[in-house]
């Protein structure tokens, strides 16, 4: 198993001002079903009703501005969103997590027993959604120089039940879900080879780390009162806020 690491994978934030700014912009992709989509127009999704709930919480306001995943990269720097890896984690400030997941793959149906685990994928071509966090995990496996990455903007699950790949890699709360509602003959293999815990990164400086403090203050209090948990189980089915 690999060593746990602290990501944001999915919503971002910042203020727009003063550590006591009234506004905070979070930056999501709108494409990460069910963490965060749009449908009818509308931004829905686990990370939608969590900010929300957390900007109750702390009296402000929030605002959401969804771009490609990839397009957040450096807009934290520059006083709007950012995507955070794990070796960026000196150089933000970060919540506490409010996320525990894993890295899981997913195969043809049927061809569960060919990967039970990271070693198996040598020799494998095993996609990655583009932008995501799951190509730099793969890459820090051992085995990194015998496995085919190929990032992928969509048809990730389309093309490995058709064969076209031999797995993919996604999140297991997503990779289990997809399964249940998708006609195409997918399996789980294996179990999660590595834990990811999504945490909310601001600027590393007094204002970032004000408001750090506020919306952490809010998450703890989302996590004592039930409100994380129903908003968990209202998208997942089960609540992947606590650590197993």
């Amino acid at each position: 198993m690999m060593k746990p690491i602290a990501i944001a994978a999915f919503a971002l934030a910042s203020t727009l001002g003063t550590a006591q700014a009234d506004t905070i912009n979070v930056g999501m992709s709108g494409g990460y079903f069910p963490f965060m989509f749009v449908k009818l127009d509308e931004l829905q999704g686990f990370e939608v009703d969590f900010m929300n709930a957390v900007a109750a919480e702390t009296g402000d306001d929030v605002n959401f501005i969804t771009m490609s995943f990839s397009g957040l990269i450096g807009a934290l720097d520059s006083g709007r969103i950012d995507t955070i890896t794990s070796d960026r984690e000196a150089k933000f400030a970060f919540s506490q997590p409010y996320v525990f997941d894993g890295a899981q793959v997913v195969v043809k149906a049927g061809n569960e027993d060919t990967i039970t685990g990271p070693a198996d994928l040598s020799g494998k071509t095993v996609a990655v959604n583009l932008g995501s966090n799951f190509e730099e995990l793969l890459n820090a496996l051992p085995n990194a120089a015998d496995i085919d990455i190929r990032t992928y903007e969509s048809n990730i699950a389309q093309d490995t039940a058709l064969g076209r790949v031999d797995a993919f890699v996604m999140d297991r709360v997503s990779s289990a879900q997809l399964i249940a509602e998708s006609p195409l003959p997918l399996a789980l293999a294996g179990k999660p080879f590595s834990e990811i815990r999504n945490a909310l990164p601001f600027r590393n400086d007094d204002a970032g780390k004000a408001l750090r403090d506020r919306v952490d203050a809010a998450i703890t209090t989302l996590k004592d009162n039930g409100t994380l948990a129903e908003i968990s189980n209202k998208w997942f089915g089960t609540d992947i806020t606590v650590a197993e």
